[in-house]
């Protein structure tokens, strides 16, 4: 089918390959095009504070990932080959033939198979702390038998959390807890209320819930379990930045006791290894961010500011690639 972009202005409805409409919002600008991707469960709300910083320098566009915000959900399940084929149909539907794809979380993944994928289109990535559960080996000083057990406990409990309906009195308690998480963060409470208002969906029987809907939130953690990031990062030809959170999430209720421990030695394989990465691999640059892993809505300006100067450098004959010493800090 066409791909086409209707309704010209600041929001738009690009369809993909298999009719499936996506929503973008283009921020303007001009300059080196850039397509920014939000994280799991979220929205391209996320990026309503560094869009505008990076508009200054640059052409900007956001887009809901398929099953999340108000994108649909399409026939086929989620797969990060067909999140790839959604952001060639955006860019093709925006008239943007080459940008640099910058994701958080989720979607610094999926702009990672977009750098292997789309040669022609982007010349150059991001990931902005999108590292999945990893490999049992990358838990450092655990037993990795072990850490299998942990990692399917931790995704059974992901994907029970996904999609969970719940009444629409109860609306005002979901976000009180969001607002609640955000401001032991420094995130404005708009900013969050708003991206949990563009998640809201309804069931059959008049309940919400904040999308990806049930079957979708499964699809993405088996999508997420089945790659192999760094095996994909010691291939890329092309510039990629790695960005790592430095500060430890906010305590999670509900989750086992044993989550903290593992997540201590996760975190310290991921530092390892994207060390590693940094020194061996010409077109990789690594560094950190001092922020926990809601680092686009906690630092707005110093997540804008990185991405164009990498961009820059990326595009412009390269000299960004080691822009930020090409290790980790």
């Amino acid at each position: 089918m066409t791909r086409s972009a209707r309704n010209a202005g600041r929001d738009l409805m690009c369809e993909a390959g298999d009719g499936v409409e996506l929503a973008v919002r283009d921020h303007g600008g001009a300059g080196t095009a850039v397509l920014l991707l939000h994280g799991a469960g979220r929205t391209l709300m996320d990026w309503e504070r560094v869009a505008p910083l990076l508009a200054a320098g640059h052409r900007v566009l956001a887009m809901d990932l398929r099953g999340h915000g108000r994108s649909g959900d399409g026939a086929v399940p989620w797969t990060f080959e067909v999140a790839v084929e959604d952001v060639r149909a955006v860019l093709t539907a925006c008239g943007t033939p080459r940008a640099v794809v910058v994701g958080h979380s989720l979607g610094g993944m999926v702009a990672v198979r977009c750098l292997e994928a789309l040669a022609d289109a982007v010349p150059a990535a991001v990931n902005l702390d999108g590292h999945g559960m990893g490999r049992p080996e990358q838990y450092v000083g655990l037993d990795p038998a072990w850490v299998r057990e942990r990692l399917a406990e931790a995704r059974k409990f992901a994907e029970e959390a996904g999609g969970r309906p719940f009444e629409a009195a109860a609306l005002a308690g979901v976000i009180g807890y969001q607002t609640g998480m955000a401001a032991e963060l420094g995130i404005p409470a708009d900013v969050m209320e708003a991206g949990v208002r563009r998640s809201l969906a309804e069931t059959g029987d008049g309940r919400l819930f904040l999308r990806p809907g049930r079957q979708q939130a499964r699809e993405l953690q088996e999508a997420m379990a089945g790659i192999d990031l760094f095996g994909r990062y010691r291939n890329v030809s092309r510039p990629l930045l790695i960005a790592r959170a430095l500060r430890p999430n906010p305590p999670v209720p509900g989750v086992p006791s044993w989550f903290d421990d593992l997540m201590a030695a996760y975190t310290e394989g991921l530092r390892r290894d994207l060390a590693e990465l940094a020194r061996t691999r010409p077109y990789v640059t690594v560094t950190g961010v001092d922020a926990t892993h809601a680092m686009v809505l906690e630092r707005p300006a110093e997540i804008a500011e990185l991405v164009a100067t990498f961009a820059a450098g990326a595009v412009n004959g390269g000299c960004g690639v080691r822009a930020y010493g090409g290790g980790t800090r």
